[in-house]
């Protein structure tokens, strides 16, 4: 007989998602990186959730573009490094008090390269497998629980403009594909780091891709 739940009161219910860096240009277009993991796509509109204090988001409302860039496990330090790090200055109180540090070129302290978008102002970053350029075409804020909490947060939607890729995770059969077996994102569960491990079992739905890309 199978233990029966129990009710629990989680802090943060990050069960596993995509870390993603988000690459924002200011209203000056001054350029910022920070790190996000609440991030999901539906067809070719990214779905992010973030702070309306945070930097990106007062960033993406100014200039309503980003590039979403996915780094693999190999970029987990680089990652690590900006998880401390903000792009205000001076450091809001509430940071400062946890051992955030302003840094004025996220780039160089995450040691990342930028590289030019092609069809948003904010850059690319060489490292990750996966860059996304986009628009911001609509923002939703969300009420919590709590009415003193009510529109800190906010969903944003994002027009996918342009899709990069490394080769190395190019699917050899369908070109306009990632290939999981050669993709190892990087995910976060639990405000903790994780990796994909080895394929279970071939899903019957990839069967429905594989015919409409023949």
């Amino acid at each position: 007989m199978p233990e029966s739940h129990i009710e629990i009161d989680p802090a943060i219910l990050y069960f596993g998602t995509p870390v993603v860096l988000l690459s924002t240009v200011d209203a000056e277009g001054r350029p910022n990186l920070a790190p996000m993991s609440s991030v999901f796509w539906l067809g070719q509109t990214a779905v992010l959730g973030m702070c309306l204090r945070s930097q990106p988001s007062s960033n993406l409302a100014a200039a309503g573009e980003i590039v979403i860039n996915l780094p693999s496990v190999e970029q987990v330090s680089a990652v690590d490094r900006l998880a401390l790090t903000t792009g205000r200055n001076p450091v809001p109180t509430a940071k400062e008090q946890v051992g955030y540090i302003y840094s004025s070129d996220k780039f160089a302290h995450a040691d990342l390269t930028a590289v030019p978008s092609r069809t948003v102002a904010p850059p690319r970053i060489a490292e990750c497998p996966v860059s996304l350029e986009g628009r911001l075409v609509a923002t939703h804020p969300l009420i919590a629980n709590d009415p003193s909490e009510t529109g800190k947060a906010s969903v944003f939607e994002i027009s996918v403009t342009r899709v990069h890729v490394h080769p190395a995770v190019q699917d050899e059969a369908f070109p306009n594909r990632i290939d999981p077996d050669r993709w190892r994102p990087l995910i976060m569960s639990f405000q903790k780091f994780f990796g994909l491990t080895t394929q279970i079992r071939p899903s019957r739905l990839s069967k429905i891709d594989e015919e409409w890309y023949r």
